[in-house]
Formats: C-alpha cells, sequence, structure tokens
C-alpha cells in the first residue's frame, strides 16, 4: 500500500545525499541503503498499524452485526400486521362495533427488501454447507 511511496521518495532523498556527500561513492551508497531500509521499515510499521485497526474494526459491535436481523424482524412483522394482524383486528373490532380503520402497510416497497434478504440468507446457508464460508 504505503511500499509504492518509496520509488517516488527515494529520488528526492539520495539527490540531497549525494549533495551533501559529493565525493565519497561508497558512503552515498551506504547512507541510501540505510535511509531506504529506514523508510521500509518506517512504512511497513504504518502497514502494521493499519492492519491491526482493520483487525478492530471487523470484530465489529452489536449494532453492527444485528442490522441485517433487525431489518429482517421489520419486515416480518410488516408482513405479519398487513397480512395475519390488521385482518384479525379488523374482525375482532367491527363484531364488538368499533368501526376503525386501521393503518395499512405499503408492501410494494417492503417486499423486495424482504425477498433480497430471504435470497441472502439462502445463499449464507448455501455457503455454510458447501463449507466455502472462511
Amino acid at each position: 500500500m504505503l511500499a509504492s511511496l518509496i520509488p517516488t521518495l527515494l529520488p528526492a532523498v539520495t539527490n540531497v545525499i549525494e549533495r551533501f556527500l559529493p565525493e565519497d561513492k561508497e558512503a552515498q551508497a551506504k547512507a541510501k541503503r540505510e535511509i531506504e531500509q529506514k523508510l521500509t521499515d518506517h512504512l511497513a510499521q504504518i502497514d502494521l498499524a493499519q492492519i491491526a485497526v482493520n483487525r478492530e474494526e471487523a470484530k465489529g459491535n452489536w449494532f453492527q452485526a444485528s442490522w441485517r436481523p433487525a431489518t429482517g424482524w421489520c419486515c416480518v412483522l410488516a408482513l405479519f400486521w398487513t397480512y395475519i394482524g390488521m385482518p384479525i383486528a379488523q374482525f375482532v373490532l367491527a363484531h364488538t362495533g368499533h368501526l376503525i380503520d386501521l393503518p395499512s402497510l405499503d408492501m410494494s416497497q417492503m417486499m423486495p427488501i424482504l425477498l433480497g434478504l430471504l435470497g441472502l440468507g439462502a445463499y449464507r446457508s448455501y455457503e455454510k454447507v458447501k463449507k466455502v464460508n472462511k
């Protein structure tokens, strides 16, 4: 990642070295090697620090891990209310003399989400059966 900076930075650094050590070619070569090694070590440390950050972020937390199940449960509750809960509630209310217009949900917007989640869940289950979930 950051190792691509070495070819960019090294000519500028070696130019400075050649100005301060113009007569001694061996000292120039040694200084160039040392600077390149230090630069490589420093960039490797930066990469290792980024890997540590990535590892911590990959652990996730409850909120990150539960957005998909929460979305699924919202879709299931909307499906339940539209096709089971609301008709039963309207039937009971009508038989008790309370003609109340209960809110209905627009399932044309909810079904693509629910079916997409079900498809992803089925695909994930297929991956687990085939043991490709590494």
